[in-house]
């Protein structure tokens, strides 16, 4: 029986469905890999990516569910048969997407932990500080002169420590300016060392007073209110003025505030209101993407000009500002579906590229295994030629990925290095000779191997980058002028090159 039109559509959006899946498991490693070069700051980096891969990965799953439960109903209602509780299965593509998303909130909520423990370190700290000003602020009695040393000790120490948790910041700063001001009202100083900090802080406040009216004139709104932000926090830093001067100082400091706060204000009203505007060109640039026919792309020219348009067209999209709020996540991920699937088409077409880098390890594993074999013989002539040939075979070997990279490198140059090393310790036949051999080893063996890294890392760069022209080729003059600029690069860095390769060749031949 030939499978009706349900049961073929059903098929191809399975596949669909497993081949999106797959491209979200394969960002979510990427984004992984990442954070285990980048370290604990990149987790909370990409928290928000990795929640929209999320969201997108288990909608999948949920239609792909549905799907599958409805044609198990339609085969049972076909079978005459009862229908009977549908379980969902995860597959392997589920499991490892779960399991890398676990991976990930694991570190999430080990950094999460790590600052929520700093922080409760700096709240304690804090309180100290406060439990010490409180004491200073209630004491019947006081030594003038070590008191006003230990607040303004306090005071740097407070201002050295980090950040609290969020529920104690508006506590802890009340009770700190509470004994602060207390103290300088309420302790027996005498009244010229208490005025003189009294002035000391007018003046400071008198400035920030000054800086604030001065931002009105800054044409940046969102630069000004920033600016205003850091004055507000130095002013809550600052000690009190003398009680009759506080509040008209606090109200000249207020009112400039507020004409800042007033323009920042506007300007958000005035950019929401261009935000419909923005989706209206974001849906444009969407059906624009949509119009590209994929299934006439037979050629890599006719890749280089949709890999145009499409950069043509994601460029404009980042010119323009958010869209409404309600819609600018479903218009984004619209535009984000919209370029993936044009993307999934284009890295399907050249994936062949990437089957170069593991037929380059294989290679280069091979070398290492046969300079392994090598590093122990005592035929040192012969030996010596066969590293050799080896090095220079190495060097016509394309690059790797960049995990492997280094590890060969250092194998390769350790094994060769060990032959060599020894080779140099036989050749010794007199004090002075040996002690010749051993400045000009270290200086050859040094040079040789800084300069052989600079011949793979080279090799690298030119690798790349002529793996990258592929991708930027078109008719526009912009796209040229890229082609021609990365070429002159190309053969700039080739020139260098062989520079190496002579340097390297030349230390060779005297130690051969």
């Amino acid at each position: 029986m030939q499978p009706n039109y349900f049961e073929l559509r059903l098929k191809a959006s399975l596949i669909v469905m497993e081949n999106e899946k797959q491209t979200l498991v394969d960002e979510l490693k990427a984004l992984m890999e990442q954070v285990e070069l980048s370290g604990s700051d990149k987790v909370l980096e990409i928290k928000e990516q990795v929640e929209e891969l999320k969201s997108r990965f288990f909608r999948m799953y949920h239609e792909e569910q549905a799907a599958l439960k409805q044609a198990a109903e339609e085969a049972a209602a076909a079978a005459g048969e009862a229908f009977e509780e549908f379980q969902p299965v995860m597959d392997e593509l589920e499991n490892t997407f779960q399991s890398l998303l676990n991976e990930y909130k694991t570190k999430r909520a080990a950094v999460s932990k790590q600052l929520e423990e700093q922080m409760a370190q700096n709240l304690l700290r804090k309180q100290n500080i406060i439990a010490q000003m409180k004491e200073m602020a209630e004491a019947e009695t006081a030594d003038v002169m070590d008191n006003i040393k230990k607040v303004r000790e306090l005071q740097a120490e407070w201002k050295s420590i980090g950040a609290v948790p969020p529920s104690k910041t508006q506590e802890v700063w009340k009770q700190f300016q509470q004994y602060q001001e207390q103290f300088y009202d309420l302790v027996k100083i005498n009244i010229e060392l208490r005025d003189l900090d009294f002035k000391k802080n007018l003046e400071l406040k008198t400035l920030l007073c000054e800086a604030a009216e001065k931002l009105k004139e800054n044409k940046n709104v969102v630069e000004a209110s920033r600016a205003l932000q850091q004055l507000h926090d130095e002013w809550a830093e600052i000690g009190p003025v003398a009680r009759e001067l506080r509040e008209d100082l606090w109200n000249r400091f207020k009112e400039a505030s507020s004409v800042i706060n007033k323009k920042h204000q506007a300007y958000f009203d005035e950019l929401h209101a261009k935000e419909t505007d923005n989706l209206a060109q974001k849906q444009a640039i969407i059906d624009e993407l949509k119009a590209i026919d994929l299934t006439a792309v037979k050629t890599n020219k006719q890749w280089d000009n949709i890999s145009a348009k499409v950069q043509e067209l994601q460029d404009k999209w980042r010119t323009i500002g958010f869209a409404p709020k309600k819609q600018n996540q479903s218009i984004y991920e619209e535009y984000r579906s919209v370029c993936d699937s044009i993307f999934k088409a284009k890295t399907a077409y050249f994936r062949e590229l990437r089957d170069t880098f593991s037929t380059n390890l294989a290679k280069k594993r091979e070398l290492i295994e046969r300079a392994q074999t090598l590093k122990d013989s005592d035929a040192w002539k012969e030996t010596s030629e066969a590293l050799i040939e080896l090095q220079k075979e190495w060097k016509t070997i394309g690059p790797v990925a960049r995990k492997y990279s280094d590890e060969l490198w250092k194998q390769f140059t350790e094994t060769c290095d060990a032959f060599f090393n020894k080779k140099r310790e036989v050749a010794k036949e007199s004090k002075g000779e040996r002690l010749r051999a051993k400045g000009e080893r270290a200086i050859q063996s040094g040079d040789r191997n800084r300069l052989v890294r600079m011949y793979e890392n080279l090799t690298q760069e030119i690798k790349t980058a002529e793996n990258n022209i592929l991708f930027f080729t078109g008719k526009s003059k912009s796209a040229n002028k890229l082609v021609d600029d990365m070429q002159k690069k190309i053969d700039a860095l080739k020139a260098q090159l062989q520079e190496l390769e002579d340097k390297i060749n030349a230390i060779d031949a005297e130690e051969a």
